[in-house]
């Protein structure tokens, strides 16, 4: 395994790359959490701090997809800034105005502009697709990214918060602007690594959409229940722990989910599988619905790590496998913004999940909260076998062939009748909460 990274690293200016992008990416999960810490201290109103929150993800959601395809369009040194510069406005702003005491509507409209912030996590993908295009060390690269990823929402969180208790209010949010200026500068700096922009054609605007690729639309899709799922992990876990009168552990648990995410990740990035890609997703999709089952029969702290670790070590494989797929499915000079709406779908799930299990673990019980990651399985089960599906159809391939050696009719019965099992648990987990 140590091989693999050590020749990805030989490149010169790569580890500055690497280190540019994990600070650049920080700011993302900082200004979420940053928000409701801010708004919910000064405002003292839950309601306000998580609207704002949600309208700063969903404009990012709209936003960076397009970002990402002006920077293929006019490359990372000329729109990167420009995109930074306006989310960093928009993070001063909301300081501004809640240190002011300004109006409501003046956070909904910084919100708007700090959604602006570019996808970094894109950015970075795609400087090391364009260094080692085809060859064995991408599935390396991106399985280093996928970790980093892990890492900043690991990390982000917690700094965001700390700042805010320790020094004052405003702190997480004005961290994230100094972070972001300061890793995108010194990305933007690294010219040796950036994507050369190809010259496009005078009817650019006649392009097909990004999400009219074959298998493109399912795979955000995926991205979007995948990201339910961690996000009523993280919502449940902590509601879960603090039922139990141990609200410490909550962090350990979060932990062991990012835990077996990552080293997954760092195995799966230097494991070469000859396994076509559409059917890595197919078995990634299905293991990963399966480790969801497990959450509705813990009862304890010990229980309940055990089985997020067991959980995370089917996220990042399944994302490395969607990032690749995108890589290969979509023109070289769009690969920035195929990647950016794989991201943007999984944040989008991640801000879901956590305000669904939050409706639900107040409706029923801290318990019940594992039954929207339950679900979210099942969508990922379905999504990645219609994703799989689609993508033979674009090659070509005879779709009654079986994916994973079964034949197709099989496995549509497998499948439904795991989703049946998932609905049976669920629903039997709901009865004895309500």
């Amino acid at each position: 395994m140590a091989t693999a990274y050590r020749e990805l690293f030989a490149t010169p200016g790569t580890p500055g790359l690497a280190l540019a992008g994990l600070i650049a990416r920080l700011p993302l999960p900082m200004t979420g959490i940053g928000i409701i810490s801010l708004l919910s201290s000064l405002r003292g109103s839950y309601a306000l701090a998580g609207a704002v929150s949600a309208l700063f993800v969903l404009t990012y959601a709209i936003v960076s997809p397009q970002v990402s395809r002006l920077v293929d369009r006019r490359g990372q040194g000329r729109v990167l800034p420009i995109a930074t510069a306006v989310s960093v406005f928009g993070l001063l702003l909301l300081a501004a105005a809640t240190w002011r005491d300004a109006p409501d509507w003046t956070l909904f409209v910084a919100a708007l502009f700090a959604g602006c912030m570019p996808s970094v996590s894109a950015m970075v993908r795609a400087r090391w697709t364009a260094l080692h295009r085809g060859r064995p060390l991408l599935q390396a690269a991106y399985s280093l990214e996928t970790v980093l990823d892990e890492l900043s929402f690991i990390a982000g969180p917690p700094i965001a918060v700390g700042l805010s208790i320790a020094l004052m209010p405003q702190a997480g949010v004005l961290a994230a602007a100094v972070l972001l200026a300061i890793g995108v500068a010194a990305l933007v700096a690294q010219r040796s690594t950036e994507p050369a922009v190809e010259l496009i054609e005078a009817t650019t605007h006649k392009q097909q959409p990004m999400i009219a690729f074959p298998g493109v639309l399912w795979l955000v899709v995926l991205m979007m229940a995948m990201g339910l799922i961690v996000g009523s992990i993280d919502i449940t876990s902590v509601a879960f722990t603090a039922a139990l009168g141990q609200p410490g552990a909550a962090s350990l648990v979060l932990s062991a989910y990012a835990l077996g995410s990552c080293t997954a990740g760092l195995l799966f990035g230097a494991w070469r599988m000859s396994l076509p890609l559409h059917r890595q997703l197919l078995l990634g999709g299905a293991a990963t619905a399966l480790t969801t089952v497990p959450l509705l029969y813990v009862t304890g702290t010990v229980q309940l790590a055990s089985a997020v670790l067991l959980a995370g070590l089917f996220f990042a494989p399944t994302m490395i496998v969607a990032m690749s797929l995108i890589e290969r499915r979509v023109p070289a000079r769009r690969v920035t913004e195929g990647m950016t709406w794989l991201l943007a779908g999984l944040n989008v799930g991640v801000a879901a999940g956590a305000a669904v299990s939050g409706q639900v673990v107040d409706r029923f019980d801290s318990h019940a909260g594992f039954v929207v990651a339950l679900c979210a399985g099942g969508v990922v089960l379905v999504t990645s076998w219609l994703t799989s599906r689609a993508l033979q159809r674009s090659d070509h391939i005879d779709c009654s062939a079986d994916p994973v050696g079964i034949s197709g009719n099989l496995w549509v019965a497998a499948a439904l009748a795991l989703a049946a099992l998932l609905t049976c648990a669920g629903a039997r987990t709901l009865s004895r909460s309500a």
